[in-house]
């Protein structure tokens, strides 16, 4: 029967991906000189599960290239070869090899055979040489007419019995028997259980079972391990007939990768059956495999895997669902609480339901901003080295979560920063110890949640913006610019399209593309990007984006006749201030709270709203909080608490400055949700 492994696929795309950003996560984090022991194995038990869902599900390429890797990273944890940087370098090197080779099976993308050759034999290199010097020191130890040593070959009996289900779960045998074929000489029986019955025979189901001899240098522990993704324990049993000991002739230094390898294991033990050796670091008892089996004794996973657009489909039914418990708490306004106090209570209870449903589906959706980040350590290590600069890169706030699709859209514009960051602020090491610093540069990346939003901050303590040279630029590519600008001003004007400030078009740089990017990407998102410098001391870029794209907290708000949401987060305190709290000085408005003055803010000259109160004493004054800057609202009345559903103006109507989106009010009408930042922003503007 021809079984069909494409349904779990996917399966293992996931699980391989995750396993290669945690190889990386440790190599890059390594300590070459005294590398720890537990991320030694954990490297291995990385590309060994990768290997093994590879052979399982026929990807030749992918298992060989990983076995190069898991030959070499095993002869290093168990302290036959001392770990070294340029091992670390061509680990990382094959890392990205079969990520490309994955990519090539999952979106039939394009594979650069020579790159993937280009790494393994780095990996051979690196192992020849060891090996070459352990056999001269051999060598030297050998009496004279000493022609022949042990080979360290052992005969194990493997009896392999599948359960029923083995071809109903998609498994194939045939990889199996090709990896330990592999590993030396064998011979395979099949047994065949012949059913009683065969009225009731089921032809789907396994009633094979394999006896297989293997003549290897390969120990216990590496035959369970080949069984490790299709095998419990009680199904597989291994046993060490016979250590035999061969003869045979010191090999020479020139010797092929797969007889190096055999060479490498002579010196090896062999096993006894009271001990096998089988390590548990080695495969994880309680992790379900690529078929999604449970362990023999029934653990239960941790978690499941769900597709994206059923995320997505959940949360949009959500949405819904707060818009109809609005509409019904908005009608159930209009009966008598005393007469109809039942219909009261459940429309409560519905609420609090809804509220606490809504948490919980959203919270599905909120990822750590950690997956963003664990890209840049690697990105930060090769560029550094591309460039001939040091640099360190440090995080913070890895655990803040925001939503998934603001994640997914964040990586390219957080990656122009970082770039930018190494390229044009850090500097070299002898112009870092020209200017008294110390030759290594740091780039943080920090990110917090403040109110309803995610800020995220990258900061370079390399030579900061220059000035001068950012305004000459602007003027030859016909900007309108003056020496009398701001610095925030000039800042600015980096990310017009186009501008660029290097010498020199490289490959990392000089096509005035990034940061322009940057802007539109950040601003398509509902966000904003600010930059603060100073020369010789470094840059930060703050990148400020809503928490969610999908539901939030908000007070709706009457100006004359409109109502708008203002995010509830954003919202520090509402007062109705006294006629002497009201001062005005340079033209501008002011309200005076506890002995602070605040700029006043109308909404109704922002957005030209007629009949709308303008005596700050006749309405109501609200303090908010604009990333940091606290600022008077005025509005004419404060009307409700809602949970709200955001929908975008821009798909069904076009962008509004000053706004995050639009709802859906309870009795069918909508109201513009204000973005706080954005709209000081806008009425600054227009002084």
């Amino acid at each position: 029967m021809s079984a069909d492994l494409s349904q779990f696929f996917q399966v293992f795309f996931e699980e391989s991906a995750e396993h290669l950003a945690e190889m990386e996560r440790i190599l890059l984090s390594i300590d070459p000189h005294a590398p720890d022991e537990e991320e030694l194995h954990a490297v291995f038990r990385a590309a060994h599960s990768i290997k093994g869902g590879a052979a399982t599900f026929g990807f030749s390429d992918m298992t060989s290239t990983t076995h190069t890797l898991e030959s070499l990273l095993d002869r290093v944890r168990h302290h036959e070869l001392g770990l070294t940087a340029e091992m670390v370098d061509a680990f990382l090197e094959t890392k990205d090899a079969i990520a490309m080779l994955l990519a090539g099976h999952r979106d039939q993308a394009p594979v650069d055979l020579a790159v993937v050759e280009s790494a393994c034999g780095k990996l051979r290199s690196i192992e020849g040489g060891s090996l070459a010097a352990v056999q001269i020191v051999g060598t030297a130890a050998v009496e004279p007419d000493a022609g022949s040593v042990a080979t360290g070959e052992k005969e194990y009996r493997i009896l392999f019995r599948p359960p029923a289900d083995l071809f109903i779960r998609g498994v194939r045998v045939e990889p199996l028997f090709e990896e330990l074929a592999s590993l030396g000489e064998l011979s395979i029986t099949a047994q065949v259980a012949v059913p009683e019955d065969f009225a009731t025979y089921e032809p789907e189901q396994c009633c094979l079972s394999w006896e297989m001899v293997l003549n290897s240098t390969s120990s216990l522990e590496e035959l369970y391990d080949i069984f490790m993704f299709v095998a419990d324990e009680d199904e597989i049993e291994i046993q060490v007939i016979e250590p035999a000991l061969k003869q045979a002739a010191v090999p020479s230094c020139g010797l092929e990768p797969s007889e190096q390898k055999h060479t490498s294991k002579a010196a090896e033990a062999p096993p006894t059956l009271e001990s096998p050796g089988r390590r548990l670091y080695d495969r994880d008892e309680t992790a379900p495999n690529a078929f999604g089996r449970r362990p023999a004794d029934g653990t239960e996973a941790t978690s499941i895997r769900v597709g994206v657009s059923k995320v997505d489909q959940l949360i949009n039914q959500m949405g819904e669902l707060v818009i109809t418990q609005a509409m019904l708490a908005q009608t159930a306004q209009q009966f008598d609480p005393v007469l109809y106090e039942s219909l009261h209570r459940g429309m409560a209870l519905l609420q609090r339901n809804t509220r606490d449903l809504q948490e919980s589906v959203m919270s599905i959706r909120m990822m750590p901003i950690s997956f963003i980040f664990s890209r840049f350590p690697r990105l930060v290590h090769d560029l550094a080295a591309k460039l001939g600069k040091q640099a360190e890169l440090k995080l913070v706030g890895e655990t803040t979560e925001l939503d998934k699709g603001l994640i997914e859209k964040l990586a390219d514009p957080l990656t122009h920063l970082v770039r930018n960051s190494l390229d044009h602020g850090i500097e070299s090491p002898e112009e870092r110890r020209l200017a008294g610093k110390q030759p290594g540069g740091t780039i943080t990346l920090r990110a917090a949640q403040t109110g309803g939003r995610i800020v995220i901050e990258v900061i370079d303590d390399g030579a900061g913006l220059n000035r001068s040279r950012i305004l000459q630029k602007a003027l030859e590519n016909g900007l309108s610019v003056s020496d009398e600008m701001a610095d925030e001003e000039v800042w600015q004007l980096i990310f017009a399209p186009g501008f660029s400030t290097a010498e020199k078009v490289t490959d990392v740089s000089g096509r005035g593309v990034g940061m322009d990017v940057v802007m539109k990407n950040v601003q398509a998102l509902g966000g904003r990007v600010s930059i603060s410098s100073e020369s010789g001391k470094g840059s930060r870029v703050l990148v400020s984006l809503p928490l969610t794209l999908a539901i939030l907290d908000g007070l709706s708000v009457r100006v004359g006749d409109e109502i708008f949401i203002v995010p509830l987060n954003s919202i520090i305190e509402s007062l109705q201030p006294q006629p002497d709290d009201i001062n005005t000085v340079s033209g501008n408005t002011t309200v005076r709270v506890r002995g602070e003055y605040l700029p006043l803010l109308r909404l109704s000259e922002v957005y030209r709203i007629r009949e709308a109160e303008e005596r700050p004493e006749h309405a109501v004054v609200m303090i908010v909080d604009a990333e940091g800057e606290q600022v008077a609202l005025l509005v004419d009345e404060l009307l409700n608490q809602h949970q709200v559903v955001i929908k975008s103006l821009e798909k069904n109507y076009r962008k509004v400055d000053g706004t995050a989106g639009a709802t859906i009010m309870g009795d069918g009408h909508v109201a513009l949700i204000l973005d706080v930042g954005d709209l000081v922003h806008l009425w600054r503007k227009g002084l």
